[in-house]
């Protein structure tokens, strides 16, 4: 069974919820969400673009916000005391595979020493009950074979981003069986694939560059049309992440590692994704320019059979409809609606049940 809105209400109401990152794109829709199921939420993260969700909803005004950099250990405890959350999601993350290369220190202090910091206070205060660390699908050593990896297949992970998410997932795992085997806090790691939606508009990510291109009259441009990708809408893995938390905390038999992606007829190479887009926003083509740009996996899907058997879970959306539900949100956006109403219908039609 998927979790629906009523339920989450019953788990989340009055419950003190901490996100980290929680000013980016999949940061932003879950704060919503909390907030819609009467969690009292904070946020911890570094200050939001103008131009993603989190500005153009207002989400600011909805709850406690707290500017900070992951990698500043003072500060994060200063909030964790502050704050006495009883359920943490951490998402604070440097997530795109390209500027790891760029910057592979930064990406690491980020993506490993920011959980590390993230467990450490946890382990300080005592108030915490269920955590969730949030990593990728690239986690896999990928032998680009055309099975799903599962979560007992070797981590791993080529580029800096995806080397640094398997040490982020090794930290955790270190953290809980050192320190949290007496169950006083229940944690789990959740691996998805990639994701889009309403109010990403990132750099170097395939769906926000269809975006900005059909907004603007122009063709897009594709620079790798056939890498195969778990593409899903963005409420899906948050589905998956509060179901985690709650059941995790009202038992620990179920903490674990667990892969969140679409069903194998919904992993599509980028080229098909872009034709789906261009078929859902209208008088848009796009062409092949490949770049010879840094290593990434041509190849990647995931096993997604243990989450499907211990919750019930199962995709909400094909990727058609994930596709459209973007375009939906983004045409509002571009004629100028109030996007927190539009954010709130999304959300709400998700979680209908």
């Amino acid at each position: 069974m998927n979790v629906n809105m009523e339920q989450l209400q019953e788990f989340y109401k009055g419950k003190k919820v901490l996100v980290t990152g929680h000013t980016g794109f999949k940061g932003s829709w879950l704060v919503r969400i909390l907030t819609l199921a009467g969690a009292e939420v904070s946020g911890y993260a570094l200050t939001p673009p103008q131009t993603g969700i989190f500005s153009i909803a207002g989400l600011k005004d909805t709850i406690d916000s707290r500017i900070g950099d992951i990698r500043d250990l003072n500060h994060l405890k200063e909030v964790f005391h502050q704050v006495q959350p009883e359920i943490v999601f951490h998402l604070a993350a440097q997530p795109i595979v390209r500027d790891s290369y760029k910057d592979p220190v930064y990406t690491y202090e980020t993506n490993v020493m920011g959980t590390v910091y993230v467990l450490e206070c946890i382990r300080q205060e005592t108030c915490v009950k269920s955590f969730l660390n949030v990593t990728t699908d690239k986690v896999y050593e990928n032998r680009e074979w055309e099975y799903g990896y599962r979560e007992c297949d070797p981590l791993d992970g080529y580029d800096p981003y995806s080397n640094s998410k398997s040490c982020s997932e090794l930290a955790t795992h270190s953290y809980q069986k050192s320190f949290f085997e007496d169950g006083r806090c229940r944690i789990s790691t959740a691996r998805a694939g990639n994701v889009i939606g309403g109010g990403d508009f990132a750099n170097d990510r395939i769906i926000p560059d269809c975006i900005r291109a059909a907004s603007e009259g122009k063709e897009i441009i594709v620079r790798n049309p056939h890498s195969t990708r778990p593409f899903q809408h963005v409420l899906e893995p948050l589905g998956a992440y509060l179901t985690i938390a709650m059941k995790q905390y009202e038992d620990r038999k179920y903490e674990g590692y667990y892969n969140v992606g679409p069903d194998d007829c919904d992993c599509v190479t980028t080229g098909e994704l872009t034709d789906l887009f261009c078929q859902a926003w209208g008088g848009v083509s796009w062409i092949n320019r490949y770049d010879g740009g840094p290593h990434e996996a041509s190849f990647l899907k995931l096993d997604c059979s243990h989450i499907k058997k211990v919750f019930g879970w199962r995709p909400r959306y094909g990727v058609k409809e994930a596709v459209e539900k973007t375009v939906e949100w983004s045409k509002a956006y571009f004629r100028g609606e109030n996007m927190l109403e539009v954010t709130d219908r999304q959300i709400q039609e998700f979680f209908r049940g």
